[in-house]
Parts: C-alpha cells; sequence; structure tokens
C-alpha cells in the first residue's frame, strides 16, 4: 500500500486550505489505485479522492479518514467506429490541460475549447466540465469505475453517468449525496481528426468568445492560445505568483432559471437557452380530423443566467473582500473567490455566504456553489 506521510491539504488544494488528513495514500499506478480505494471502504472511515484539488474547497480541522491522491496517467489512442473520428483512453489521474495539448497537437477537436482547465481527467466528468459552450458531454463514450457498494470495476457507456450542467451521477452536490459512490478508473472520448489546417468552429458561444465570425476558417493551435490566453486574462490559469488563480475556478454555477423566472431579471443581464424551443409536430389522422388543430404548444426552455453579472451587480465588485478576511474576489473575475494569502476555509465559506445573501436579496435567487464542499458550511 503505497501510503505516505500525511500533510495538510492546503498544500494539494488550489485554494490552499485544508487540514492534515489521518491517513494518506498516493496512487500511482491503476491496480495501486484500485487497491488503496478498497482499502479506505474497508475501514468504514470517512475517504476523499483528489486529483489536483482544484473543485474543492475543504475545511480547516484535521481530515478523519483516508485520502487517496490519484496520480495515474497515460493516454492509449484507439480506433473509432465513426470514420474521421478517433478515440481516446486515457487514466484517471492523467492532467486535464495536458490531455487537450495532446489532442491539439494530434489535429484532434471537440475538447480544445476546455483549455487551461485545472485539475485531472478522472474529475472531469464528475461535473461534466465546459467552456464556452463546450462539455465533456458531448465527447465522453464510456468510463471505468470502481463501485464503493461492491468494489466491482466496470465499464459504462456516458449515458449512464447521466451527465447534465456541471453535474452527474457522480457530484456530491452541497446539500446532497452522490446518487451512485463509484471513482472513476479512466474515460474513453471520441474526438475528430481535423488536423493542423485550418477548419470551422461550430459553437456559436465560442465563436463570440474568441471574436470569430461564422464560417471564418481556424486552427486548433490558434484556439488553444487564445483560450488560454482569454482564461489567464480572467486569472482562470493557475500561477503561483498570482493571488487570483488561487481558487477552486468560477466558485459559483450559472444559474438555470425558468424562462419566466428569465424574464423578472434586467434585460442587461447575459442568458443563454438551455435548448431551441420548437414548434411540436402534430400528426392528425384524416379518418378523425374534424376541420379543427387544436393551438401548438411550444415550451419555453430553462435559461442559463450569468452569476458574474448578478454578483457583480449586487453591489460586490472585483477584488471585493470583507472586513480583515484575507479571503477575496478575485480582481480579474467577479466569479473565483481566491486565497489572497493565508486565508482559512472559514473565511472563503464566509465571503461565499455574503455573496449568496447579497444577490438573493437583490435578485431573488440563491447562487449554488461550483466546488466540493468537505468539512464545510455555508
Amino acid at each position: 500500500m503505497p501510503e505516505i506521510e500525511p500533510v495538510a491539504l492546503a498544500g494539494l488544494t488550489t485554494l490552499r486550505v485544508g487540514g492534515v488528513p489521518e491517513r494518506l495514500i498516493e496512487a500511482t499506478t491503476r491496480d495501486e489505485l484500485i487497491d488503496a480505494l478498497r482499502d479506505a471502504w474497508a475501514s468504514g472511515q470517512p475517504w476523499l479522492v483528489l486529483g489536483g484539488g482544484s473543485n474543492l474547497l475543504v475545511g480547516d480541522e484535521a481530515f478523519e479518514g483516508t485520502v487517496v491522491l490519484v496520480r495515474t496517467s497515460g493516454i492509449r489512442r484507439l480506433p473509432s467506429p465513426r470514420e474521421g473520428y478517433v478515440r481516446l483512453q486515457v487514466e484517471a489521474g492523467h492532467n486535464w490541460d495536458d490531455l487537450v495539448a495532446y489532442a491539439a497537437a494530434e489535429g484532434l477537436s471537440g475538447i480544445v475549447a476546455m483549455s487551461g482547465i485545472p485539475g485531472t481527467v478522472g474529475a472531469a466528468p464528475v461535473q461534466n466540465i465546459g467552456a464556452y459552450g463546450q462539455e465533456l458531454v458531448e465527447t465522453l463514450v464510456e468510463a471505468e469505475l470502481i463501485d464503493e457498494a461492491t468494489g466491482d470495476v466496470s465499464t459504462v457507456a456516458a449515458a449512464e453517468l447521466e451527465l447534465g450542467f456541471r453535474t452527474s451521477v457522480l457530484k456530491n452536490h452541497y446539500g446532497s449525496v452522490a446518487a451512485r459512490s463509484a471513482v472513476i478508473l479512466s474515460v474513453t472520448l471520441e474526438l475528430r481528426e481535423v488536423g493542423q489546417g485550418e477548419y470551422t468552429l461550430a459553437g456559436a458561444q465560442l465563436r463570440q468568445a474568441l471574436g470569430v465570425a461564422e464560417g471564418q476558417p481556424v486552427t486548433l493551435a490558434w484556439v488553444r492560445e487564445t483560450v488560454l490566453a482569454t482564461r489567464a486574462r480572467k486569472g482562470m490559469v493557475l500561477d503561483d505568483g498570482d493571488p487570483d488563480t488561487h481558487s477552486a475556478g468560477s466558485f459559483f454555477q450559472n444559474a438555470i432559471v425558468s424562462a419566466s423566472f428569465a424574464r423578472t431579471l434586467p434585460a442587461e443581464c447575459p442568458r443563454w437557452p438551455m435548448a431551441v424551443a420548437v414548434d411540436q409536430l402534430r400528426v392528425i389522422p384524416l379518418a378523425s380530423y374534424d376541420g379543427l388543430v387544436p393551438p401548438p404548444v411550444t415550451a419555453q426552455p430553462d435559461v442559463k443566467v450569468s452569476a458574474a453579472w448578478l454578483i457583480e451587480h449586487a453591489g460586490v465588485g472585483k477584488g471585493f473582500h470583507l472586513p480583515r478576511s484575507r479571503a477575496g474576489l478575485s480582481t480579474k473575475h467577479a466569479l473565483a473567490l481566491t486565497n489572497r494569502g493565508g486565508a482559512t476555509a472559514s473565511e472563503l465559506a464566509e465571503l461565499a455566504r455574503y455573496i449568496q445573501q447579497r444577490v438573493q436579496s437583490e435578485f431573488g435567487l440563491i447562487l449554488q456553489p461550483e466546488p466540493v464542499l468537505v468539512g464545510v458550511e455555508l
């Protein structure tokens, strides 16, 4: 068992907070990871799987259980049944951005808009990571899991993970537990072969973010460089020397609201429909047609609204911090709660609660945290 001397999780998470666990195991191979998880589950004590630590807010107190560090890596290229596509099987501990860099260098499209997202590949399906209109669900084929209940390893189709907006059956949302208690060992993605030459971007949100006109040719290398530069300007690319990047990325999810509620928000609040409203096609058998056609029923899609806009227009601007607190909003991006130097998890939670209260007071909705909270209450 590759057990190592426990250290504070503050040194293993991008928010730089977290107490010392009772046990710390570092798994560098698939077999070590399986053995470590089965051992942790058999103990009956609390357990936590830690990859890049980029989507966690861990409490200041000691963690009374086992933390398993996932340090597996490797990419295996596989054929795809679809012409013009390639499949990549990637180990759970592989750095996500290293995978994106590999795909771009190999001329494979489908994940390049998610360049610069910190963390590991195994964590990516848990919250269905995404950026600029591109989400993992679009390319994920299957995942290899180990279930806590049985200790069995199985390969499941992407559909079984029920990936939605920053969610899946594997995610522990704040205030609830995951529908399926399991850990990802590897994932398989299917990416399109576009080569190093020019191609056209399909997503309107990505084109808008990059300033690309519909039909305008680009290259994968250019898209990756531009996305990384865009994220860096927002403090969303890890940099030890920049306190604005000592965060868990976007701390609050963009809110998903009904179309009717969205209309109560100021018109200038950025919003995006979650689906295209299409009139339903109704077929009436000629034998039963009485000359009357019922009026069509058009379902209005839910709307995603900008949490950053809501925060700023609730009076909590970039760089805001509470008096005497070492936690503050990024000076570049209102969605990122940052550790300005020596902040505690309690200080970060206090700031998060304040933001929630301000947005609820101004706009009538409660923003939900995106990171997983361990030993912390909002």
